[in-house]
């Protein structure tokens, strides 16, 4: 049952939402709420331009065998048409490839799926031995940041459906160029190290490839033919049968 005389105060709470605010931002009272016992919350119209679609929220309280209410609370609320900030999302989810720069830190979570637990201890084993296989690595890649790599390396621009790949005249397999990376991973994946490669220092798959393959075929350079010369200033002299006069007059 909500109080009659928290109900009643009006004024008051508009009084209150007055000045937290200002006059001219407070609109009409639209309603109240009865928030408990004696407590009552009226809200009141934001005109305020910077919040379009919020209200004002006081609530008032009566306390017990008291014949007046007094303020508690006076608050800016959304209302069903207010603009919100989106909702947070950690930074963690936020970051992009490619967010990283000079001097910033990015630290790896204690449980990232990527990574999973290295062998520490390297007594009895050769250290380049140890090296390679990942021991004396507090953590190492897991099967599912291996995977996860492999798919995003093998979909991206350096896997075999880019559109420099589909006009190459070779694999990268093939290629002089092509350097294979360690472990599991050298059998799909190398380095380009061409220079002259669009995809020079980076991972590309095995069928990969780009015009800069070490066997690309040169075509041969095509040769000029010079247009021929007309001589039209000398002439040459040829020899004629001489006809006698019977000869002429029979041909006449």
């Amino acid at each position: 049952m909500i109080d009659a005389i928290a109900a009643e105060a009006v004024d008051l709470a508009r009084a209150a939402a007055e000045e937290t605010s200002r006059p001219e931002f407070v609109g009409e009272h639209l309603g109240m709420v009865p928030e408990g016992d004696r407590v009552v919350s009226h809200y009141f119209a934001c005109l305020d331009p910077a919040y379009h679609g919020w209200r004002w929220a006081v609530s008032v309280v009566r306390a017990s065998r008291a014949k007046h209410a007094t303020v508690s609370e006076s608050v800016l609320l959304p209302g069903e048409d207010a603009m919100l900030a989106p909702e947070w999302v950690p930074w963690s989810d936020r970051l992009r490839p490619g967010d990283l720069g000079p001097g910033d830190l990015l630290p790896t979570p204690a449980d990232d799926p990527r990574l999973a637990p290295g062998f520490t201890s390297t007594e009895q084993i050769d250290a380049e031995l140890g090296w390679e296989l990942g021991l004396g690595k507090a953590r190492v890649l897991s099967a599912e940041g291996r995977d996860d790599a492999a798919a995003r390396w093998y979909g991206g621009e350096s896997g075999p459906e880019a559109p420099v790949a589909r006009s190459a005249p070779a694999q990268c397999e093939t290629c002089g160029f092509f350097v294979p990376l360690a472990g599991s991973l050298r059998q799909v994946f190398g380095v380009c190290a061409n220079e002259y490669a669009p995809d020079d220092g980076k991972v590309v798959s095995v069928d990969h490839g780009c015009g800069a393959h070490s066997e690309a075929v040169v075509a041969p350079p095509s040769a000029e033919v010079a247009p021929p010369i007309v001589d039209e200033m000398g002439y040459d002299v040829m020899p004629s049968a001489v006809l006698t006069d019977e000869e002429a007059l029979g041909h006449s």
